[in-house]
């Protein structure tokens, strides 16, 4: 394979810019760095992140404020979405190196590493970023297989009774069945052809949060009265009549932080996000920071609404997905409503989550091999019709063996709980807020030993802190769950 310069690749530098490097304006339909120009806005940025960020994790806040109870779980909560809208304004300010208005565009997560910080620096964020990447496509793939078989429980639930034997079904057909859908959705060449994927997409979380709200409101009427403590969850026989050890306790607090920690999971895809905005003044990265307020302010109030009204009519005994848990039986055909949504939501979640991935390898085949047919465009007909269509031979195979890939390792692990907050927990710290945070210190220049490097050390070290011990408790979660679990079980 011939020498890649990723550096150029990623920054678009050698179209757009001159031999000195300085950005020109090549034509009016392109944009400083020779690309098409972008058109995306606040708006369509906003619902890129409530795609991402809205979805499986809000499922499981009202089990995460249960183990926490009504002092730290909303604290915590809230905590998470401070820390998250202010790492995710240092890495938008990352998004052009120097000038924030005309310095070289880095395009991606890994360019803007590699334009600020050393090499053994770029292959570590390319690593955790690439492996949580694919684990979070595989827990898109669950939620989502969840969710639709939730439907055919409600229907059998519905027909023989709340203690009908409705739990016998296997998942993975539902798994193959969401595969096939990523597999066609996944042609879509990048994201800022999928805006309209992605506005349906918020759409469905609005829906289906609406409905989980609503019947929690229900739920909580028809009890009387608010449950859950202070402290959540208790120890020894608790409130749900479940036995509790002190350990069980922990683990499952640790395990809540890292399901809180996913829910926030946007920084992974940020500028992935942020380079499909159009130029505006002052810069993209104003722009950004307003999508990023608007979308952390809406999700927060969902999330803690979730959360804390899902607590509030199950307590103790809250279950680990809102809707798929069956603390609601009835009425089925909204919980079918619900859950469609949840599935179809989760299929544009999957869809801004891998695009990191595909451009990436896409990008390696087109200056490895500019002039392959197999890497190029071509116009193909669909027979017996006159309609003809733009094929990539690359795309096409490469983007459907990626999500056989995930789907396949889907089936093997169709536990939900346990694997997002493994998953939170390991890419919280360094995505989120250790290059954020190291990139920003290099590209702005901040002093060593002064005040805001000693602020931006500290909030550093803490997250790191997060998530260890939330990785430690999932980690126990998840060897407990596989063990007893048959994932080709039948019948």
């Amino acid at each position: 394979m011939a020498t890649v310069d990723m550096r150029r690749l990623e920054t678009g530098a050698g179209g757009g810019y001159d031999a000195m490097g300085l950005s020109k304006r090549v034509d009016d339909d392109l944009d400083d760095d020779g690309r098409p120009r972008r058109t995306g806005t606040a708006w369509t940025a906003s619902a890129h992140i409530i795609t991402t960020v809205l979805g499986s994790g809000v499922l499981s806040l009202a089990w995460g404020v249960a183990q926490l109870g009504w002092v730290a779980g909303p604290g915590v909560m809230t905590l998470f979405a401070a820390v998250i809208y202010y790492t995710s304004a240092l890495l938008a300010d990352c998004y052009r190196t120097g000038d924030p208005v005309s310095g070289p565009r880095n395009r991606t997560y890994m360019a803007a590493v590699r334009a600020t910080l050393d090499e053994s620096k770029v292959k570590l964020c390319g690593a955790i970023q690439f492996v949580n990447l694919f684990g979070i496509g595989i827990g898109i793939t669950i939620a989502a297989s969840v969710s639709m078989l939730a439907i055919k429980k409600a229907g059998c639930f519905h027909k023989e009774g709340h203690k009908g034997d409705c739990n016998s079904s296997s998942m993975s057909p539902y798994i193959a069945i969401y595969g096939i859908m990523e597999i066609f959705f996944s042609q879509i060449p990048g994201l800022d052809s999928m805006w309209w994927l992605s506005i349906l997409a918020t759409v469905m979380s609005f829906t289906y949060s609406t409905i989980g709200i609503s019947l929690g409101v229900a739920q909580i009427v028809a009890n009387g009265g608010i449950q859950g403590g202070l402290t959540g969850v208790a120890v020894g026989i608790n409130a749900a009549g479940k036995s509790i050890t002190v350990m069980e306790k922990v683990w499952r607090s640790l395990q809540a932080f890292g399901n809180m920690a996913f829910a926030y999971g946007f920084s992974i895809v940020l500028l992935e996000i942020q380079d499909t905005l159009k130029a505006a003044a002052p810069s993209e990265a104003k722009v950004m920071k307003k999508a990023t307020a608007v979308s952390v302010a809406v999700t927060t109030v969902i999330y803690l609404l979730c959360g804390c009204v899902g607590y509030a009519a199950f307590g103790d005994g809250a279950p680990d997905n809102l809707l798929t848990g069956f603390g609601f039986y009835e009425p089925f055909w909204l919980l079918d409503l619900a859950n469609a949504a949840v599935a179809v939501h989760l299929v544009g979640t999957y869809q801004v989550i891998t695009q990191p991935i595909f451009a990436y390898v896409e990008l390696r085949a087109a200056a490895a091999w500019p002039d392959s047919a197999f890497v190029g465009t071509r116009e193909v007909r669909l027979w017996p019709t006159a309609v003809r269509v733009s094929v990539c031979p690359l795309r096409l195979t490469w983007r459907t063996a990626y999500v056989c890939v995930t789907t396949a390792v889907a089936m093997a692990m169709p536990f939900f709980g346990s694997v997002v907050g493994l998953i939170g927990a390991i890419s919280f710290w360094p995505l989120t807020v250790y290059f954020p945070v190291s990139m920003y210190i290099a590209q702005r220049r901040v002093p060593r030993g002064s005040t805001r490097w000693m602020f931006l050390q500290a909030l550093s070290a803490v997250c790191l802190l997060v998530s260890v011990v939330a990785a430690a408790g999932s980690v126990a979660d998840v060897a407990a769950e596989f063990k007893a679990h048959n994932p080709f079980r039948r019948g």
